[in-house]
């Protein structure tokens, strides 16, 4: 699906090479625009130099796969340039559909747009190529925008609230499958943060007595996180903590954290009381019971998804509900 018919509604002064500038990023996103990393981001800077200061719509969806986000709104919101051309690198060859995506979507161009059908059957004379956009749409509506995933728009709020709180540390808490570890992935590319995950702290056998497993958020080694992570993340630096292996059940080798102005932490449990006020954001994803189990029969099959429904899963929600995670979050995805 492309959202041709919005956008002529939008932006009513649009000429045939407009349209297929759209059909062609709507299929292909933005691959075309990076040959050369280093020469994209001086390109990125000087233009971004140059816009003024929007507040208009931050992006325009193009299709399932892409949008548009305005670099100009995007100033106006006061979030680092940087940020946006991470986006950009983060969407590059997301689009798979390519060809045969280009072709259904300017049949669709044709329907809504006759009378620019020969424009544009002269231009598929030459095979398909990019195209700028016409002096006309320059001249009307300025483009100054830059192609993301549209999947990453749901992390956008958050990098609004990181700007807002001026937060560093990024805690990320929430259901099982419910996509925290890509947010995280995302989010320390963006940022270039150091990430923490909370797998690497299981609890150890030695510790699951009946008692602890009975206990809200038990189900995680929370004394040693307090231990090994917190004050470290108070010091801004490199550090390293010991990592528990699931197959080998003990701890086994280490994670270094990179010194970087951000840090992600990431995982069920992360907002766990025990830890105190240590994150200056805290995020909580949600998902649906059937997206959920759908999710974890695809990751981990049958077998282990009858264990996260009678087991983790349960735990996981003893633990919202006693200490109130979501309600407690700063924002909810």
């Amino acid at each position: 699906m492309i959202f041709i018919k919005e956008h002529i509604e939008k932006h009513p002064k649009v000429n045939w090479q407009d349209i297929v500038k759209l059909c062609y990023q709507a299929s292909f996103g933005a691959e075309h625009m990076i040959s050369d990393i280093n020469s994209a981001e001086n390109y990125f800077k000087t233009e971004y130099s140059s816009i003024e200061y929007g507040s208009g719509p931050l992006f325009e969806v193009i299709s399932e796969d892409v949008c548009r986000v305005d670099m100009g709104a995007w100033k106006g919101e006061g979030l680092p340039g940087e940020w946006l051309f991470n986006l950009f690198l983060l969407s590059c060859n997301v689009c798979e559909k390519g060809k045969e995506a280009f072709v259904t979507y300017i049949e669709q161009a044709k329907m809504e747009l006759p009378h620019m059908v020969a424009d544009i059957d002269e231009y598929l004379s030459g095979g398909i190529r990019p195209v700028h956009h016409s002096s006309v749409y320059r001249e009307n509506y300025q483009p100054h925008y830059r192609i993301i995933k549209t999947d990453l728009l749901r992390i956008i709020p958050i990098l609004m609230e990181i700007r807002f709180r001026n937060a560093r540390i990024i805690a990320i808490d929430g259901g099982a499958a419910s996509g925290k570890t890509t947010m995280a992935k995302e989010l320390c590319f963006v940022l270039k943060a150091g990430d923490v995950h909370m797998d690497d702290f299981f609890l150890p056998p030695q510790l699951r007595t009946p008692e602890r497993l009975r206990e809200a958020g038990g189900n995680v080694h929370y004394e040693r996180f307090a231990e090994e992570v917190l004050p470290a993340l108070k010091k801004k630096g490199i550090f390293s903590y010991k990592v528990f292996d699931c197959s080998a059940m003990e701890l086994n080798g280490a994670h270094t954290v990179d010194g970087s102005s951000y840090c992600v932490v990431e995982g069920s449990y992360s907002h766990h009381p025990f830890f105190g006020g240590y994150a200056d954001l805290k995020v909580f994803s949600k998902v649906d019971k059937i997206t959920q189990m759908k999710r974890i029969l695809e990751r981990n099959g049958e077998e282990m998804a009858e264990i996260f429904r009678g087991r983790w899963i349960p735990m996981e929600e003893k633990y919202f509900l006693e200490y109130s995670v979501e309600d407690n979050a700063h924002i909810v995805v």
